[in-house]
């Protein structure tokens, strides 16, 4: 399944995964070094999620009146 398609908590887990790989400290450098590339684009899509779920809450906060759709919806 590729990233894209992984739930918000699916894809904290794969950074989880990644971390106890590069702390085992058993990969070699190379390979360590694209893990890490690997969770920090990882970590940069969740940012963006949390972000506009953020987003979303606000704005049901503040009353808006229609529900708001998820990310890759239309209205």
């Amino acid at each position: 399944m590729s990233e894209e398609k992984k739930s918000f908590e699916e894809k904290l887990q794969s950074v989880q995964e990644i971390i106890g790989r590069i702390e085992e400290g058993k990969l070699p450098l190379e390979d360590s070094v694209k893990q890490f590339e690997e969770g920090m684009k990882t970590l940069s899509a969740l940012d963006e999620e949390l972000k506009d779920m953020n987003r979303r809450l606000t704005v049901l906060q503040d009353g808006g009146e229609q529900p708001l759709n998820a990310p890759g919806e239309e209205a």
